[in-house]
């Protein structure tokens, strides 16, 4: 397994769109071979999820999971390990929530964003099985973080209020960090 350099804001590759995962790749053994190394690399660095575009790998391909304490998010609850391609999110109703985001692309800084409260989102597992899930609160705003990568988004593009935006050990000094992603 080999833990890949994660792509900082600011490289042109974390803005495109990524390309579908095509069926022929379903349960195969460099998919499967991705997403070992994809959660190898999560871990190295205590993160909750990561997706392709982070590493550089142009594919709809997330994974995320908190199935034990995390040392980044020690308040948060757990999320079940998931790996989902080809995601598609259905946000439930218009009703969201403010969270502190942080992600893996963006060291150092954290801001507040706005997030359905409540989605389901849909797409296939690494065998091609289908994968549904009807979720809320911080597993919700996890699987849109990670999914916004695969469409060229970064958090601070979802800001609102950027007085609520900056260096983690400025705007928590002294304080336990909140989770982010």
């Amino acid at each position: 397994m080999t833990i890949h350099e994660i792509l900082k804001m600011g490289d042109p590759r974390l803005l495109r769109i990524a390309k579908p995962v095509p069926q022929a790749a379903f349960d195969s053994d460099p998919l499967h071979t991705l997403v070992r190394d994809m959660f190898e690399t999560m871990a190295s660095v205590d993160g909750a999820g990561l997706a392709a575009p982070q590493i550089g790998v142009d594919l709809q391909l997330v994974i995320f999971g908190t199935d034990a304490v995390n040392p980044r998010y020690p308040e948060a609850p757990l999320v079940p390990r998931t790996v989902l391609l080809n995601p598609v999110i259905t946000p439930l109703d218009e009703e969201e929530e403010d969270g502190w985001e942080g992600c893996l692309s963006v060291p150092g800084l954290r801001g507040m964003v706005p997030r359905f409260k409540r989605i389901r989102y849909s797409g296939f597992d690494p065998y091609g099985d289908p994968l549904e899930r009807t979720v809320d609160g911080f597993h919700a705003r996890v699987v849109q973080h990670e999914c916004d990568h695969l469409i060229g988004k970064l958090y601070p593009m979802r800001v609102r209020d950027f007085s609520r935006f900056g260096f983690t050990e400025v705007l928590f000094a002294g304080q336990p960090l909140p989770p982010d992603d």
